[in-house]
């Protein structure tokens, strides 16, 4: 029984980690794109805001949960590396933004949050998905 709550303390502190991970992800594509992300996703139901956003949760937990996987059942181990490469993988999804941006014509953040359907949202999708899928491989 004992295993049981340990198991269940250690499940909590991985959803834990795994949640503010995705949360800081949120603020930074908040902090990107014009306007309230909330707003635009809830009220507006902007289609490219909510690809933009997914993209980054699934990305971030991605990274989170091959950290968790190659800790080997280590939870102190595991918890420092989700959280470590977690916040890398953020900050590289935040430079290769920056980067993307950099090669558009206009502000990135404006086409990406457009409330047209804009083909640009999943080329900046991809790149937080293929981030998350490097950074995952490079923890294996």
């Amino acid at each position: 029984m004992l295993d049981l709550v340990t198991d269940l303390a250690v499940t909590l502190g991985y959803a834990a980690a795994g949640i503010v991970l995705m949360g800081i992800g949120a603020v930074l594509v908040d902090l990107a794109t014009p306007g309230s992300l909330r707003h635009l996703i809830w009220h507006e139901r902007n289609a490219n805001a909510a690809i933009l956003l997914a993209s980054n949760l699934v990305a971030v937990g991605t990274i989170a949960t091959t950290a968790i996987v190659a800790s080997d059942g280590d939870f102190l181990r595991g918890i420092a590396s989700t959280a470590g490469y977690g916040l890398i993988g953020l900050l590289v999804m935040t430079v290769a933004f920056v980067v993307l941006d950099m090669a558009t014509p206009g502000k990135l953040g404006e086409l990406l949050v457009h409330p047209a359907p804009h083909p640009a949202v999943w080329i900046s999708a991809v790149v937080h998905l293929a981030v998350g899928a490097i950074i995952a491989a490079a923890i294996l």
